[in-house]
């Protein structure tokens, strides 16, 4: 008996390490996992691949996401000119697949990774980016090596390029019995909702998704989908309304077979318990539903309406996907966001980069096709060049302009105005003349001669253009507009800025821009960038919008708009400047005001005004500085101190006139925005504390001083819409 049992436990653990070999024999084999500072017995030539794997993100690329642990090969070290090469040690093919996670360019034998037999190429791969714009994620992919195995073999990753996308990303190099599951997927079906959803997973693996509309593509991006029905970060969505009642195809490349089933028709956008009331969510600044924004584009007034087009990727809280957004509204403070315009990879060949729009209210470019203004938009076609679609139905759709593009050189942002005669002006050709005007278009250009500038283009019928003039020292988002001076009937000055709103007067004569200064004058301060003015406006009004370069962490939607500024010059003791004060429209949301007027601000003593709703508000001070050494007024745990021996708010010049200085400020849930001295300067910034207060305080530093007024609203919402 005993024996037999001594039998039964050999013959258990005999079956036991058969099974345990059979399991080894097929378990994944790491070639490399790049998790160590440097390459090993890996290879390298030239500079692209550095010394080691990189830690994620290299300076000046966009984020890196998709790779596992710290480390993976990066070749942009140095940015895309650097070259080079990184070879593997030999090793013997042992499994039916080579797994890997690759990213960055797509260029045969350029940006890639082979895998070599005996010195010759028997399995190549790339990245999956050409154009601008793209991502910067890594995807699995794999190699059906089955009828290799046996064989010694190397991998070579290769960066032979040195334009856009020149570099390759590659991590997690494993051999294994089981293939990555990449097949192109689809599914068709008929529009009956008014929206598709894409439920979405911050961080997953990017998909190229395709929806294709009675055999046209319509939508072409790139995201993360989530898998896990129960683990979705945020739902992005297509305005599909228009297409109802027609059959359509959804495909995906890349998508895992969860991922993909989960894509569905729906007749709202899932958007939390109470859409718009996020933590962070801006109450009285435009903000999107959900996704990414950044510049403001074709900002344009028509029939009542103020149009505000914008970047946007409407399918990842980060930049990418570049499309025009678009929201309207009627009084600068209510608005409505409406179905998304221009789109990458289908109306354009590349992404949908920034630009202008104006009403051709002559039809002198002859798109009109109904009795309403045809509204035409210029962008760049990061594929093509400077390009323009058409609405004939007040904005709400545009039509692809066949002969695309209308300019070609290198750089990007067409903002194009109307320049109309007076009796000095010459006129550029007889067809000007008659009509009173031509187009301009200015645009960011970039040349060996001039470097980074602006360039000035004109044109009878938007379609044609003519290179007149450049301006030496601007880069990107440029603006070009006249103002009147205050005070003054008959003087005006023209102003150009380009991003980062830094601006210069002088005269324009139809061609040439002549600034009246040497350098550039400063208005807007801190996360302010990119920003357009609406062409069009009632009322002669200069009415801007930027945006505000700030994260909104945990948020389904990503960076935020400055409330409208309205624009004026005016003469100061050091010359004519532009100023800048939130829109009057803002009163439209007043609800109770608080005010404090001759009030005596001993030194270093608080005074304190409670506020019954404290979240949003509009607050007006004006201080005689006295004995103090500073001032400083607290709002929402956000202190904002003007500093009398430097005359500095935040420590932005500021001088104070007859020892009196002058605040404004626009507080909302995330974003804080501070005029100084009637609007000599305007800081944008994020909320440090966000969430609500129910006291304002003021207090005069090391000195007296006395608060002349201070006024204390409080806001209600905007509505929003989608």
């Amino acid at each position: 008996m005993r024996l037999l049992a001594r039998l039964l436990a050999l013959a258990l653990l005999l079956n036991f390490s058969a099974l345990a070999l059979a399991a080894d024999s097929q378990a994944d084999l790491r070639i490399a996992d790049f998790e160590q500072e440097t390459y090993g017995e890996w290879k390298t030539t030239g500079t692209a691949f550095g010394d080691g794997p990189a830690v994620g993100t290299l300076p000046g690329q966009m984020a890196v996401s998709g790779f596992e642990g710290k480390r993976l090969v990066n070749s942009f070290k140095g940015g895309d000119a650097p070259t080079g090469t990184l070879t593997s040690p030999p090793f013997t093919i042992e499994r039916d697949y080579l797994k890997f996670l690759i990213g960055g360019g797509g260029y045969a034998d350029q940006t890639c990774m082979k895998l070599l037999v005996d010195g010759q190429e028997v399995r190549a791969a790339v990245g999956p980016n050409t154009q601008p714009g793209g991502s910067e994620s890594l995807a699995p992919s794999s190699w059906d090596v089955k009828e290799l195995r046996g064989k010694t073999a190397t991998i070579a990753i290769i960066d032979n390029a040195s334009g856009g996308w020149g570099h390759i990303n590659v991590d997690q190099i494993v051999q294994s019995n089981k293939d990555v599951d990449v097949r192109p997927r689809s599914r068709e079906f008929t529009f009956n909702q008014p929206y598709l959803l894409l439920p979405i997973k911050n961080g997953a693996p990017k998909v190229n998704v395709e929806l294709t509309v009675a055999g046209t593509p319509v939508r072409r991006y790139s995201t993360e989908l989530a898998v896990d029905p129960n683990d979705v970060d945020w739902y992005a969505y297509f305005t599909i309304d228009r297409y109802r009642g027609q059959e359509a195809t959804i495909a995906a490349s890349r998508a895992s077979e969860e991922a993909f089933a989960l894509i569905r028709q729906a007749d709202r956008v899932p958007a939390g318990i109470n859409p718009y009331e996020e933590k962070l969510r801006p109450q009285f600044h435009f903000s999107q539903l959900v996704g990414w924004i950044n510049d403001p584009n074709g900002m344009v007034y028509l029939d009542g309406e103020w149009h505000l087009y914008f970047q946007h990727n409407p399918v990842g809280v980060q930049w990418g996907n570049m499309t025009w957004g678009h929201a309207v509204s009627r009084d600068l403070v209510h608005w409505n966001q409406l179905p998304s315009v221009l789109f990458p990879g289908t109306m354009a060949k590349g992404a949908c980069f920034s630009g202008g729009a104006v009403v051709d209210r002559n039809n002198t470019a002859g798109f009109k096709t109904g009795d309403k203004d045809v509204l035409v938009a210029f962008l760049t076609d990061t594929g093509a060049g400077e390009s323009i679609a058409y609405s004939n139905d007040q904005g709400r759709t545009f039509t692809w302009y066949e002969g695309n593009p209308v300019v070609k050189h290198k750089g990007r942002d067409p903002k194009v105005i109307w320049y109309a005669y007076d009796e000095q002006d010459k006129p550029i050709d007889d067809t000007a003349k008659q009509r009173g005007g031509h187009w301009v278009m200015v645009v960011y250009d970039e040349s060996e001669q001039l470097g980074q500038n602006t360039a000035f283009y004109t044109s009878n019928d938007l379609k044609a253009w003519t290179l007149r003039s450049h301006l030496s020292g601007y880069y990107e988002c440029p603006e070009l507009f006249e103002l009147p001076v205050e005070g003054s009937a008959d003087e005006s000055r023209w102003v150009t800025f380009a991003a980062d709103g830094k601006y210069s007067l002088g005269a324009f004569d139809g061609q040439t821009f002549t600034p009246a200064h040497e350098g550039k004058r400063q208005l807007f301060y801190g996360k302010f960038y990119a920003a357009q003015t609406f062409d069009n406006a009632p009322h002669g009004r200069r009415v801007l919008i930027g945006w505000m370069r700030m994260e909104m962490p945990g948020m389904p939607f990503n960076q935020a708009f400055t409330f409208p500024h309205e624009l004026t010059l005016r003469e100061t003791p050091e010359g004519v400047r532009m100023f800048s004060a939130p829109v009057a429209e803002i009163e439209k949301l007043y609800k109770k005001e608080i005010r404090i007027a001759d009030k005596e601000l001993a030194a270093n003593e608080e005074i304190a005004a409670i506020v019954h709703d404290g979240e949003l508000l509009d607050i007006e001070a004006t201080i005689d500085l006295g004995e103090a050494k500073a001032i400083r007024l607290e709002v929402g745990g956000e202190k904002i101190v003007y500093d009398v021996a430097k005359q500095t708010w935040q420590g932005v010049p500021a001088k104070a006139k007859d020892g009196r200085v002058n605040v404004r400020v626009l507080l909302d849930r995330s974003q804080l925005e501070i005029w100084g001295n009637d609007g000599a300067v305007s800081i944008s910034e994020g909320r440090t504390k966000p969430g609500a207060n129910s006291a304002i305080t003021i207090v005069a530093l090391d000195g007296a001083a006395k608060l002349v007024d201070l006024k204390i609203r409080e806001l209600s919402r905007g509505w929003f819409g989608q």
